[in-house]
């Protein structure tokens, strides 16, 4: 009997809605497509008209930087004209601005970073850049503000005090995150981790590295991290784990998802074009939550992709489409995994049920467990040493769910 579904019921399964809470950069669509080595091969668009045409295509929402709404140097009156016709498109298309950011890596000036560049005139200036984007932010209704520490790094080791660099970063992020508080902003920060590029040696490359430096920060409570699939695998490592690590601490406080195939650039494919098998595994850690809790993610999908150089005005929009596609087609395969009986049984017989329980019985103290000689002494390994746990059956069952293998 064919497990294939019905081309319409299909079609209706990948549709996106509201519900689906997807949601793009501007800065994404945007993407003329300009690069070290090569000039634009596209129009630019305005960000306005991909707001709504975004909407058209399904999507629930929208982020940005400053500068891709508001030139670099605009006036005040041009500013607060462009900020008005923003919040007027949001009205007419019901589109949420989940997220601002700043651009902070852009402009000359910020070459050597800016809340840790070497010039005392920068750092302050970028401080007062984001502090006003943080206003913002509010104004639209934005409920995080990532930032992203692209230019804030180095090329040269001898170029930098790293303690004086690392004190100066942490107070530029507590500057920011105290004022969100006192001013009473529903917002919280997003750290945004990525290991080089463009700066050869970026401070906070993963997520492990920003998660401790948010532990040292007075107002670390509002600080959490913004995961992008792509600045993970680049340093060959597992974004979902870096998800999971982000879900277990309480950190993830937003997510970027994009495509990515392992150590070189920074790619920004499409969402699944890169790793397949990891992104299916990502949509299922956020449809389906960890077996011992589940549960789905409760943010927006954003994703953060860059239309290839090689497509045009159409091209834009078909990659903007593929992004909830796949997505969609992930979270199908994924839910059906978890579900599937057999899985389950596998599931079981792998012990990954059992990980859920305490290694320590409830009550057991430490005097309690060196005297138990059933744990070492007595133990016989036999069985421990011999036992089959089944990873490679079970892995074989997520990817035929993958490849529509099953139903």
């Amino acid at each position: 009997m064919s497990t294939t579904a019905p081309a319409t019921s299909l079609a209706a399964s990948l549709t996106p809605s509201p519900e689906d809470r997807f949601s793009f950069g501007l800065w994404t669509v945007g993407w003329a497509a300009r690069d070290q080595f090569g000039t634009a091969s596209r129009p630019d668009l305005d960000p306005l008209a991909s707001v709504r045409k975004l909407k058209e295509l399904g999507a629930w929402g929208f982020t940005f930087h400053d500068n891709d709404l508001i030139p670099f140097d605009a006036t005040e009156a041009e500013r607060e004209r462009l900020i008005g016709e923003l919040k007027r498109t949001m009205d007419d298309t019901g589109m949420v601005c989940e997220m601002v950011t700043t651009d902070t890596f852009a402009e000359p000036v910020f070459k050597d970073g800016a809340f840790t560049s070497n010039d005392r005139r920068v750092r302050r200036y970028g401080l007062r850049k984001v502090l006003r984007n943080v206003d913002l932010a509010a104004e639209l209704g934005a409920t995080t503000f990532v930032m992203w520490g692209g230019r804030e790094g180095s090329e040269y080791d001898s170029s930098k005090d790293l303690l004086a660099s690392l004190e100066r970063y942490a107070e530029g992020i507590d500057t920011v995150a105290g004022y969100i508080k006192s001013q009473g902003y529903d917002l919280r920060i997003g750290l945004e981790p990525k290991p080089n590029e463009p700066r050869g040696d970026i401070f906070l490359p993963t997520v492990g590295h920003a998660l401790a430096f948010i532990e040292r920060l007075e107002h670390g409570d509002v600080v959490g991290v913004n995961p992008e699939t792509g600045h993970e695998q680049m340093a060959t490592l597992n974004y979902t784990h870096g998800l999971a690590q982000a879900l277990w601490a309480e950190k993830l406080f937003h997510i970027d998802l994009n495509g990515q195939n392992g150590p070189m650039y920074d790619q920004d494919l499409v969402f699944g074009h890169g790793n397949l098998i990891s992104a299916f595994f990502t949509v299922d850690l956020l449809e389906n939550g960890f077996p011992s809790r589940p549960g789905a993610y409760q943010g927006a999908r954003h994703f953060d992709y860059k239309p290839s150089r090689t497509e045009h005005l159409d091209g834009v929009w078909d990659s903007a489409a593929a992004n909830m596609r796949m997505y969609l087609a992930l979270k199908e395969r994924a839910v059906a995994f978890r579900q599937d009986p057999e899985v389950q049984e596998a599931l079981e017989q792998a012990g990954v049920l059992e990980l859920a329980e305490p290694t320590l019985a409830e009550g057991e103290d430490l005097q309690s467990f060196l005297a138990d000689r059933g744990a070492y002494e007595d133990l016989d390994l036999t069985g421990p040493s011999e036992r089959n746990y089944g990873f490679v059956r079970l892995h074989q069952l997520a990817v035929e769910h993958l490849m529509g293998a099953r139903g």
